[in-house]
């Protein structure tokens, strides 16, 4: 299926590694042209000698000022911006017994540069009638317990998908947004291998998920995100959509042994 993103401006926030990484490579594959955003430069350099026509912009996405400079840096390499991916963000488990200025500080490396990327990208976007794909996280809908200012974040991202889908229809933005749960990430990976028996971890975390008692890709994140940013979706916007094998919203009968 021609995905119709040939020579589109395209900037993926947190693009380096993880889902960012398999989003980077789809739109690549696409004859999509990327602007990587990352703060880890190793990671960024890496993956853009990789990938024909992608440049990597290094940027600490708390700051508005970098926010600006990414844009601005994007549109001037490709001329135009037709898709936003805002996938940056870390569980970085800041529970409620925080202190206030931790939970502010999650908030401004979870969802201060969703809102700064998109409205620094909206006029742009607007000359395209192009689209935002969002990155959120079952924590959004779930609760964790421990992890306050991550699932606040996410479930802001939430709510402003839709917002800014009512936002932006006048001028054909469209916005949406995925949802994953348990993604086979190397964030991921690396948690397994912090724990004492890291396969038992790991097939622990696999029971929980209904469809095939496995993670997910994050090509198979990118897959939606992809679709969602090109013209095979063109009348979809405002959507959550969860690419989690079930794990979010089937009956808990399923996490049982003997379920299938």
């Amino acid at each position: 299926m021609n995905l119709e993103l040939a020579g589109a401006g395209v900037l993926v926030s947190g693009g380096a590694r993880g889902i960012g990484a398999a989003v980077s490579r789809g739109f690549t594959a696409e004859q999509a042209r990327v602007a990587i955003v990352d703060r880890d430069r190793d990671a960024g350099v890496a993956l853009t000698a990789e990938l024909p026509g992608a440049i990597f912009i290094e940027a600490d996405l708390t700051d508005e000022a970098a926010c600006e400079r990414a844009v601005a840096t994007a549109v001037g390499e490709f001329g135009r911006l037709d898709v936003l991916i805002n996938n940056a963000g870390v569980n970085d488990s800041v529970p409620l017994t925080a202190s206030p200025a931790e939970f502010m500080a999650s908030l401004q490396r979870n969802l201060f540069h969703v809102f700064a990327l998109t409205h620094f990208a909206r006029p742009h976007l607007i000359a395209r009638r192009g689209a935002v794909v969002n990155v959120s996280s079952k924590v959004a809908v779930t609760g964790q317990g421990k992890t306050s200012g991550y699932a606040a974040a996410k479930g802001a991202v939430n709510a402003l998908t839709r917002e800014w889908a009512a936002a932006l229809a006048p001028d054909g933005v469209r916005v949406n947004t995925v949802v994953p749960a348990e993604c086979d990430t190397d964030q991921y990976r690396r948690w397994f291998a912090a724990q004492p028996d890291s396969a038992q971890a790991r097939a622990r975390v696999e029971q929980l998920v209904p469809l095939g008692r496995r993670l997910s890709t994050p090509g198979e994140l990118a897959d939606a995100i992809l679709w969602l940013s090109s013209a095979r979706s063109s009348h979809v916007t405002g959507q959550i959509l969860f690419i989690d094998g079930g794990y979010t919203h089937l009956d808990r009968a399923f996490t049982s042994d003997h379920a299938w």
